[in-house]
């Protein structure tokens, strides 16, 4: 199997290759949550750089819950002629273009919302950035689904080509699967099949308002990488339960905001180490054995479901080894694309060297490994890569190229301030206007 073949989907759709820009958060939408200008250049851009696939970055499904100011959200017809703008610049040259869907549940910053949603009231600790989170009610949870299913409608008719749930990573599914967030005693907690079925409810909604014949994928942690949490057996028992689902792409990462696996950092960011590069774990993959352990799953029950693995690939050939092993289908990567837009059509060429991502963020030297000793010191470090390639793709969506080397600690000073400038300037949310209104 080669990178350059195409895949077709359960659905019937059809990818040109084996590669994707996996989701990343853009932060780019106007005062009212709208996509503007900058993403139809930014994906332009990408969609022209080769990948088969590219995945926004989250969408959010209700304005009062956002993963950080700058998110576009989806809930009406409002702003939908920038989406159909945003939707053709994505699908140039054969390039399918997937919303992903989310909602942030407790990883909303105080910055958005003084009480986030959540299964239970677990506040996230992380440098005091996040309101403890108020549980959610039934009523809360049915919202919820209905908002998924609604927004998926919405990016169908503006022209994307498929959606992508986000379950993953911490966000607000993540939070219901985990036993370590999910404390609930209902339907919605306790047993996996019921910690899974909001993931479940959302995939059939969504089904039903789009049909049979346009692709859904679902992102789900391979484990929560916490004592106590989502772990491997459940990540493939809800493989099993969503390729009943009809799910036609599943993409295996894992990790959320307090366990950042999905940086290629180990454990959580009060203990986060550099990345493993001398073992070879980040340069092969950091889910791949993850993933080939719910292949083997889905194929011991006799099921099928189409496989992405996305974090921590550098080389085209550790890509195609993964993909001859048979079971993962699609490679995703997600940085990478930021200091190199065109990386796919290098990568399709067999022109690209080993993509050295780390190399310009080193800070090396005696000084930083005695300063990697402190808790918040590792926090800000993780904080600061991803500002770093926050900035890079900020620059890109405004026609600018990518700065190379630069100082982590002004990187995240600049992607700081750019959130609190967005807060400041975003209109509203109505139920923030007037008091009382309904879900």
């Amino acid at each position: 199997m080669d990178l350059t073949d195409g895949l077709e989907l359960p659905c019937g759709a059809r990818l040109k290759n084996r590669v994707v820009k996996a989701a990343m958060s853009e932060g780019l939408a106007d005062r009212q949550d709208h996509a503007t200008q900058a993403h139809c250049r930014l994906y332009e851009t990408w969609a022209r750089g080769g990948a088969g696939l590219l995945i926004t970055g989250n969408v959010m499904v209700d304005r009062r819950y956002l993963e950080r100011p700058g998110n576009v959200v989806l809930e009406d017809e409002s702003g939908m002629s920038m989406l159909r703008a945003w939707a053709a610049a994505g699908t140039r040259e054969e390039a399918h273009l997937w919303m992903q869907l989310s909602h942030p549940g407790r990883q909303c910053p105080k910055l958005v919302s003084k009480e986030p949603l959540a299964p239970s009231a677990v506040q996230l600790d992380l440098l005091g950035n996040f309101a403890r989170p108020r549980a959610m009610a039934e009523e809360d949870i049915e919202a919820a689904i209905e908002r998924f299913g609604k927004t998926a409608s919405l990016a169908q008719q503006a022209g994307f080509t498929g959606v992508q749930i986000n379950a993953a990573h911490g966000y607000l599914i993540s939070q219901f699967l985990s036993p370590k967030v999910n404390r609930r005693d209902d339907r919605w907690g306790g047993i996996l099949a019921n910690r899974a079925r909001l993931l479940l409810r959302v995939v059939a909604r969504i089904r039903q308002e789009v049909g049979a014949h346009f692709p859904i994928s679902v992102k789900l942690n391979a484990a929560d990488f916490q004592r106590g949490g989502f772990d491997l057996e459940d990540s493939c028992q809800c493989a099993l339960w969503l390729a009943d689902a009809g799910v036609d792409l599943l993409e295996v990462s894992g990790g959320d905001f307090e366990h950042l696996r999905l940086l290629g950092y180990r454990g959580d960011p009060g203990t986060a180490e550099d990345p493993d590069v001398a073992s070879g774990a980040v340069k092969a993959g950091c889910f791949t054995d993850y993933a080939l352990a719910i292949a083997n799953a889905l194929k011991g029950a006799g099921k099928a479901m189409h496989l992405m693995v996305t974090g921590g690939f550098r080389t085209r050939e550790a890509m195609e080894r993964v993909l001859a092993l048979g079971g993962i289908d699609l490679v995703g990567l997600g940085r990478p694309f930021c200091a190199t837009p065109d990386l796919a059509r290098k990568l399709l060429r067999g022109e690209c060297v080993p993509i050295d991502l780390h190399g310009p963020l080193q800070a090396g030297g005696a000084l930083h490994r005695w300063l990697m000793r402190f808790k918040t010191y590792r926090v800000l470090r993780v904080q600061g890569e991803v500002a770093w390639h926050a900035r890079q793709l900020a620059k890109l969506a405004h026609g600018r190229d990518p700065e190379g080397a630069s100082s982590l600690a002004l990187a995240l000073v600049k992607h700081m301030a750019a959130d609190m400038v967005h807060a400041g300037r975003r209109k509203p949310p109505v139920s923030a206007q007037v008091s009382g209104m309904a879900n």
